[in-house]
């Protein structure tokens, strides 16, 4: 019996392990601190073409999610929302990204009160150059990854992985951290 149970385990690890390898197989590695922002021009929720080049002179948190109208994304977005107003008064904009539709957008943003640029990724580029797309099953997404880019167009601060109820707070503190020292 306990061999069997132990077997079992083991198999479930060697699952595991080989479905964490796979689901990261290609992931390419994010831009670091200093390094140029790469560049992107996509389609947003209301249908405008929207570039990095567009916010120039402003500091920018260009935020990765996984899925519209899930509930992480939803606790994120909805942060960032509620703290709009000290991200403009930081002259920070808000940008999420996401392989999904612009029409799909359009709909969490009415959904969800939402007034910031949402990106549709459906080409999955802009999230594998900035080493956030991930393999989820046989489904590519764009995995929970921040990047704050500064006036110059450079990565100033990066967060992989991010705890969607905190994550605008975090952002928050390191952007007046920065600004201070500008």
């Amino acid at each position: 019996m306990v061999m069997k149970l132990l077997a079992v385990i083991v198999a479930v690890v060697a699952a595991a392990a080989a479905v964490y390898a796979w689901s990261n197989a290609g992931a390419s590695e994010p831009p670091q601190i200093g390094q140029s922002a790469p560049d992107f021009s996509l389609p947003s929720q209301d249908g405008s073409v929207v570039g990095l080049k567009d916010f120039r002179g402003k500091w920018v948190v260009l935020y990765f999610y996984p899925k519209d109208n899930t509930h992480g994304c939803t606790v994120e977005a909805h942060n960032f929302q509620r703290d709009l107003e000290k991200y403009t008064q930081n002259n920070a904009v808000i940008v999420g990204v996401s392989v999904d539709s612009s029409g799909s957008h359009q709909d969490f943003c009415a959904k969800q009160g939402l007034t910031f640029k949402l990106l549709a990724d459906t080409g999955k580029k802009v999230s594998a150059e900035y080493g956030s797309l991930r393999n989820l099953v046989a489904v590519k997404i764009s995995a929970r990854n921040t990047f704050l880019i500064d006036p110059e167009g450079k990565i100033a601060k990066t967060w992989i992985g991010v705890d969607p109820p905190k994550h605008s707070d975090e952002v928050l503190t390191a952007l007046a951290g920065l600004t201070r020292k500008s």
